[in-house]
């Protein structure tokens, strides 16, 4: 493009030529504030999650993308790190994003829903009780996760033998009706565990 409007300044006229100019000049600003996470999203929802790899190690340059993009880039990228297995580079990169600033509340709140599994797997169950207690403060976008976070907290204060708040954070989970089978499957089976729990 901006070789077009030197070919245009010099042979037909500079009056023109801003035209080529100013759109090279969004197309780099493009580049930069979004990168290619407009793209990667139809990769996404067609389950092809090598190409959304690919199209996410293309962002060099981070820092520089919109302040919502960023932080959409820097969970996504802890997805794929979580998804191998790396807990370490997903925490950095969720944290990244948290710092950049979810656009929504839901996003951070997922974030953190996200963070507290992560120290799970780690067996730091403080930090994650944290972290899945501020996840539901900030809301969560869908009852399947809000379930999954409240089983994660009643989990914990049933290991930390806190047998009523345990009871407490079960049967918020079961209030909210969860629909995949997943997490259906962790009810029953802690709803067995519930039944032997004295008071």
């Amino acid at each position: 493009m901006f070789a077009l409007g030197f070919l245009i300044g010099f042979k037909v006229t500079w009056w023109i030529a801003w035209i080529p100019f100013l759109v090279s000049l969004v197309m780099v600003a493009a580049y930069f504030l979004i990168g290619p996470m407009t793209l990667i999203q139809g990769y996404m929802e067609s389950g092809d999650m090598e190409g959304a790899q690919k199209l996410l190690k293309l962002v060099k340059y981070p820092q520089y993308l919109y302040k919502p993009i960023r932080s959409t880039f820097y969970m996504l990228q802890a997805n794929f790190s979580t998804m191998g297995e790396d807990l370490d580079q997903a925490e950095a990169q969720l944290r990244k994003g948290l710092e950049a600033g979810m656009p929504e509340k839901e996003l951070e709140g997922t974030a953190y829903l996200q963070l507290g599994g992560i120290a799970m797997r780690k067996g730091n169950s403080k930090e994650a009780y944290e972290h899945f207690r501020k996840s539901v403060q900030l809301g969560l976008p869908d009852k399947d996760n809000e379930a999954t976070a409240y089983l994660q907290l009643s989990a914990i204060c049933i290991q930390r033998r806190d047998f009523r708040n345990g009871k407490i954070y079960f049967n918020k989970a079961k209030a909210c009706k969860p629909t995949n089978a997943q997490v259906v499957e962790q009810i029953k089976e802690m709803s067995k565990y519930i039944a032997r729990i004295p008071g």
